[in-house]
């Protein structure tokens, strides 16, 4: 099997590409740059390239079975936010053009839980959950909006393209890290002094990584597939950390109107003035008044995926951050 995958140096699209070499696909992985240590034992073809200049991707595709689209610009901070359009909403539908013109049998888009409609009351959501982009928060979550729409119309014209929306993952690998990676981080540091009311949905990134190949024969096209393991408060998601690592976890509660004021002034001095990326942004806090709790039913009738408690995946988390100098040792660390 013949695959051309994006995203593979991202944390999700990583162990992606790991899963399909295990499974002894062909890849050819699109990387942007030449400092690919992340692929490092994934035996590959690598292709420089980029999104935004599609037909130079064209001969890489040529011949393959599945293009597997995971790539995503994931920040909930940017300067300019046409770049993050230009990346999410652009890249996508060209990549389905270029791969519906090479007669591709296979497309898998790799969206986000981000665009199903969340409550503030932490009502658990599910696909058919009414959702609209006025719900989305930040652009963000509307570009990964946007950028769904153009896989959902391009199944409706007869490509067979299926769409994963997995909830958080959670593992090792996160090398960037991603935001919620950065909240392990900032445990093991110390630096979490405080909480917000909110929840959030953890999956092993493992178990999201095994879905990019089930979806292939099982998925339907069009078709939606959240992705999802346990559904947890910050809190309690805090509390289990500490539960691994014996680090105190915080007791104080922050109110949402706080922390908004922080994140204003987070994002407006050390990101607009200073030009670097705060730790705190207003689409952050902003979405987090929902608790993004959600059901992995359809996947697990569809596509064979299993819900598994989080605790493996975030022991992954934590030791690999710890064993690649992102945070100190703990005490009780296994050797």
């Amino acid at each position: 099997m013949n695959v051309f995958l994006t995203g593979a140096t991202g944390f999700v699209g990583n162990h992606v590409a790991r899963c399909y070499a295990g499974q002894g696909a062909n890849l050819r992985l699109l990387t942007r740059g030449t400092n690919n240590v992340q692929l490092e034992g994934i035996p590959a073809e690598i292709i420089t390239g980029d999104l935004l200049r599609p037909e130079d991707l064209r001969t890489a595709i040529r011949g393959c079975d599945a293009v597997v689209h995971v790539a995503a610009d994931y920040r909930l901070w940017v300067r300019n936010p046409d770049e993050m359009y230009a990346s999410n909403v652009t890249g996508t539908r060209e990549l389905l053009r270029i791969a519906r013109e090479e007669k591709v049998p296979h497309f898998i888009y790799t969206s986000s839980v981000a665009t199903m409609g969340f409550k503030t009351d932490g009502t658990i959501v599910d696909e058919t959950t009414p959702v609209s982009i006025a719900d989305m928060m930040g652009h963000y979550k509307r570009s990964k909006f946007l950028a769904e729409q153009e896989a959902i119309s391009a199944a409706q014209l007869g490509q067979r393209v299926m769409i994963l929306n997995p909830t958080t993952p959670i593992g090792s690998r996160d090398v960037k890290p991603t935001p919620t990676g950065r909240i392990v981080v900032d445990f093991l540091n110390r630096k979490f002094p405080a909480y917000v009311d909110t929840g959030l949905n953890l999956v092993d990134v493992v178990e999201v990584a095994r879905m990019h190949l089930a979806a292939l024969d099982a998925g339907r096209p069009g078709e939606r597939y959240i992705l999802g393991g346990e559904n947890l408060t910050l809190k309690q998601i805090l509390d289990r950390m500490s539960a691994i690592t014996g680090l105190p976890s915080p007791t104080m509660k922050v109110p949402h109107s706080v922390a908004m004021v922080f994140a204003f002034f987070d994002e407006t001095f050390t990101g607009k003035l200073r030009g670097k990326e705060p730790r705190a942004t207003v689409e952050a806090v902003r979405m987090g008044r929902k608790k993004m709790f959600a059901s992995s039913a359809k996947a697990e009738r569809e596509l064979g995926f299993k819900v598994l408690p989080v605790y493996k995946a975030l022991r992954s988390a934590i030791d690999w951050f710890v064993d690649n100098s992102y945070a100190p040792s703990y005490e009780g660390k296994r050797a």
